[in-house]
């Protein structure tokens, strides 16, 4: 029997979709284990890759079976959801040529490579070169994108990561976060200062036990280790594929904290990674639907589960037995306190959740400059050092601990920053639809039991894939668009009770 144009299609994305998660656990192998001599031959792989892709998505047979199936009857609802997705592919990848696809890939490698020395020494001049070539780069590919989509320079980027995103919009939620946010921040400081600081766990706290404790978790959680790992690397993320997810964290032996909750916020990311559709596998559709909705998961577990006093409740008996914990340090209370503690830091993964949207703010404006070319890479650390005493009255003392302490606009990220807190409105928005929906989820957490959470996310989120837009998905969720007065309302429902 003769393949439709639209079956044609469907094996073509196949073969991409194969290429791609190739070239996502070479990457992972190039951040977790990869010897620093093998990054001259990684870049050169990754860029082949890269190139074989993009030859493959824009050949013109391409777009003649895209056009003949547009016009053909019969496609069910998930079958015309994933033309419109291959479409998007198509025409992203028709504004680029195969030269700046290569060029634009080895220049994420060199960039890359240059800030894993540069960030623990914090030399941003040693890394300033390959940022300033890096973000050439992706600037070109922004016009080629914008010129096609009829949008501007940023809004190109962040389509990348938030589908029809636009930045005029960010702004408008943004704003309305920014206004709440100096006097909530200056009550919770003035509440949390008078109860006094809780008391710390003391250490010390040998990796091989955070581990330990961090897989028992992950694994309560739901996370399917014959499909996963948990590794090291410089920046925790989330990488693989579906059915081979790749967790890393880091550790510091001093205080254990951070990184456990760095562990549950990839694991958030690797269950709706597992539970996207199996029945798409390999198509467009099948794929995660944007990285607010992404981040939503990994915040809904981090910070509205996570770090609630249900889950303490439950979590505080595993940390005191793993790491032989004696005192009140170790009461869920005491660990509650510790992990609602709000103070303003340097460091963005470890920023408390109410500073951490000051955090993003800052990146957006930053990136947003740089793009629009209103700011030159010389000028970002003492940009940086500027908005951080702006936003949250610090001044960080390298930067290590400034604008080198983020992977992403090295790895050739631009673009994603806003959708973090993005992700953390979405978050609040379905932890308070999964709640209402079903009360069970809540005495779930305090027992352990996360299934009732889970099956809730599952059908409402990760088993859509990318049929529908993320507004068309929280609006079947949750009844309304992303709204911030959600996320307001959980911060003062749990910082001033």
């Amino acid at each position: 029997m003769t393949e439709t144009p639209y079956q044609q299609l469907e094996k073509r994305f196949k073969r991409l979709s194969a290429l791609a998660e190739a070239e996502a656990v070479l990457h992972w192998d190039l951040a977790a284990v990869m010897p620093r001599g093998g990054a001259r031959a990684r870049g050169e792989q990754l860029a082949e890759l890269k190139a074989v892709r993009h030859g493959m998505l824009t050949a013109p047979a391409t777009g003649e079976l895209l056009a003949a199936a547009g016009a053909a009857d019969g496609l069910d609802a998930w079958q015309r959801a994933n033309l419109r997705e291959m479409r998007r592919r198509w025409d992203k990848a028709t504004a680029l040529s195969e030269d700046l696809v290569v060029a634009l890939s080895k220049a994420e490698s060199a960039c890359e490579t240059a800030w894993r020395t540069a960030r623990p020494a914090g030399d941003f001049a040693a890394v300033m070169p390959y940022l300033e070539e890096l973000l050439d780069r992706v600037r070109e590919a922004a016009a080629a994108k914008a010129e096609k989509q009829g949008v501007g320079l940023y809004d190109a980027l962040l389509d990348d990561y938030e589908p029809d995103g636009r930045s005029a919009d960010i702004d408008r939620e943004f704003a309305e976060i920014e206004a709440f946010l100096p006097g909530f921040l200056g009550e919770v400081l003035e509440r949390q200062a008078a109860a006094g600081a809780p008391s710390m766990p003391s250490g010390p706290f040998p990796r091989a036990k955070q581990e330990a404790l961090g897989i028992c978790l992950m694994q309560t959680l739901g996370f399917d280790f014959d499909h996963g790992r948990l590794d090291v690397s410089l920046h925790p993320f989330c990488g693989g594929t579906p059915d081979d997810v790749r967790i890393t964290t880091r550790y510091d032996e001093d205080d254990f904290t951070p990184s456990l909750m760095a562990v549950l916020h990839e694991t958030g990311h690797a269950l709706y990674e597992r539970g996207l559709p199996q029945a798409w596998r390999g198509q467009p559709v099948g794929d995660a639907l944007g990285m607010s909705v992404h981040e939503g998961q990994s915040l809904l577990i981090e910070m509205q589960v996570c770090r609630s006093e249900r889950f303490l409740s439950y979590a505080a008996p595993l940390m005191r037995e793993m790491f032989g914990g004696r005192g009140p340090a170790w009461e869920p209370g005491n660990l509650y306190r510790v992990y609602t503690r709000v103070k303003p830091d340097f460091i963005r993964v470890d920023a408390d959740e109410v500073t951490y949207p000051a955090h993003v703010i800052l990146r957006y404006r930053l990136e947003k400059a740089l793009i629009g070319g209103d700011l030159q890479v010389a000028e970002l650390p003492a940009a940086w050092n500027e908005g951080m005493r702006k936003l949250l009255g610090l001044t960080p003392p390298s930067d290590r601990e400034g604008c080198l302490q983020d992977l992403h606009w090295y790895d050739g990220a631009w673009g994603y920053f806003p959708t973090y807190t993005l992700g953390a409105m979405t978050a609040a928005q379905l932890f308070d639809a999964a709640r209402r929906a079903d009360p069970a989820i809540e005495d779930g957490i305090g027992n352990g039991q996360f299934k009732p959470l889970t099956d809730w996310l599952g059908a409402h989120v990760h088993a859509k894939g990318s049929l529908m837009s993320a507004r068309e998905l929280l609006i079947e969720a949750t009844g309304r668009p992303l709204d911030p007065k959600l996320f307001i309302r959980h911060l003062r429902a749990r910082y001033l009770p």
